[in-house]
């Protein structure tokens, strides 16, 4: 290989430049390759020797014709360009780890001099460090500590989105994966295998989260293996779900209905599910009914959330995951399943009650639900109710990063089009506007 073309570390200038470090966090190539080409001299045809990328694609990027998504794609970017991982959201890259040291022995040792340690020499890397000292002490206290990483993983998602936690739960999950190849008693290794798919599940839901649906697909996909391999039918049911509500964004309510279908068989197939959790798959079945519009079917799935609700006893041995869905995550979805189909007047006080009744600290959840009740009143012609609440959404959704809720959030101000000259819409506008950054190529915030 040419020296021009072999991988080189790019400049720390440049790496630490906020606009290439805002680039690579926003996974924008077009501009990425830019600050590449004018900052490091690394050409387009170097770039695309680089990564295994053909020169009329990286061209295509550099003119925003075209938008790199895949993981392998953007992998091979992070190693032929030399991005540390954790700036693209992955996890440490091979050649990130430092050589282990190697020791010579001195040619003339005195061995009555004790030999000092040189303080310039370099440790081992944190990584290592970590999974030695897991080698010699994993035990269940650590599968707890995992699990109770997890939670506040979760809960810091739930406060202010997942896409900052991203690097540090793909470096765990890897971390994880990573002890999985060494010989454990079953119990230890059992527990191992869950860590690792609810990992890779979360890591697949900040992905969805952000509307990068290829990437959350992957990771999705990765839970669903690591759970088979205990055969956890439950969680994989729980995975199915969320692959089934991601379709439902994408516009596929055909495949919505086939994916939580196949989570409902993997559900009642396992021992032990829960009500609660058979509640949850009804619901997400509802949705995909109504993504299909059919009106019949999605009110007999709301009808059996219920019914598998009020079966829940207190001593269920619920999973972890599923206690989310609480009775105020019930009426909310019933209220959205309802909105979906077009039936505005029996969402909106399902939703209003419930979002008055639900965890203030879930911040993307409240701007979410408040957005949901500012559409159904929209859609009956409750125009300044409807941006009030939609106001209230924004001030929520500016305090997480959530693509999915702003998104969602724009798609209420395309709707106003009608009154968009209204006192009411003008103010909503002007707080959207103050509120949530424009999205690049958008006539509109």
């Amino acid at each position: 290989m040419p020296d021009a073309d072999r991988p080189q570390e790019l400049p720390a200038r440049l790496l630490t430049d906020p606009e290439m470090i805002n680039a690579c966090r926003l996974r924008d190539f077009a501009r990425v390759f830019r600050l590449v080409k004018t900052r490091a001299g690394i050409y387009p045809s170097m770039i695309a020797r680089r990564c295994e990328l053909t020169p009329s694609r990286v061209g295509e990027v550099i003119a925003g014709r075209r938008h790199l998504l895949h993981m392998d794609v953007i992998e091979r970017i992070a190693d032929g360009l030399r991005i540390p991982g954790h700036m693209l959201g992955l996890a440490r890259r091979s050649w990130e780890t430092p050589q282990a040291l190697v020791v010579t022995e001195r040619e003339s040792q005195q061995p009555s001099e004790p030999e000092e340690t040189p303080t310039s020499l370099p440790g081992p890397d944190v990584d290592s460090i970590l999974a030695l000292a897991t080698r010699t002490s994993l035990s269940p206290a650590t599968l707890e500590a995992f699990r109770s990483s997890i939670e506040d993983y979760w809960r810091r998602d739930n406060q202010h989105g997942g896409e900052p936690l991203r690097p540090a739960i793909v470096g765990q999950l890897r971390h994880v994966v990573g002890l999985l190849k060494e010989n454990r008693p079953p119990a230890i290794q059992h527990g191992l295998y869950g860590i690792a798919a609810e990992l890779a599940r979360l890591t697949g839901w900040t992905y969805f989260d952000a509307r990068q649906y290829n990437q959350a697909r992957a990771y999705f996909t990765e839970a669903l293996h690591l759970a088979k391999e205990i055969d956890d039918r439950q969680f994989m049911a729980n995975v199915l779900a969320c692959m089934s509500l991601q379709a439902t964004y994408q516009d596929k309510p055909a495949d919505s209905l086939a994916l939580v279908t196949a989570a409902q068989d993997q559900a009642r197939s396992a021992i032990g599910t829960t009500p609660r959790v058979l509640s949850m798959l009804s619901m997400r079945e509802a949705f995909a009914h109504a993504a299909l519009g059919s009106q019949a079917r999605t009110h007999e799935a709301i009808k059996e959330a219920h019914r598998q609700f009020e079966r829940i006893g207190q001593s269920d041995p619920d999973p972890a995951w599923v206690s989310y869905f609480d009775e105020p995550k019930l009426i909310v979805d019933t209220g959205i399943a309802h909105g979906r189909l077009g039936e505005a007047a029996t969402a909106e006080p399902l939703i209003a009650d419930a979002l008055r009744r639900e965890d203030h600290s879930n911040q993307r959840g409240r701007a979410f639900h408040a957005f949901w009740l500012a559409r159904t009143q929209l859609d009956q012609g409750k125009l300044d109710q409807a941006c009030y609440t939609a106001t209230e959404a924004l001030e929520s959704a500016s305090t997480v990063s959530s693509e999915r809720v702003t998104g969602h959030l724009r798609e209420f101000y395309d709707q106003l089009a009608p009154s968009r000259q209204e006192p009411v819409a003008l103010a909503f506008e002007a707080r959207l506007r103050a509120l949530l950054p424009p999205v690049s190529g958008s006539p509109h915030p």
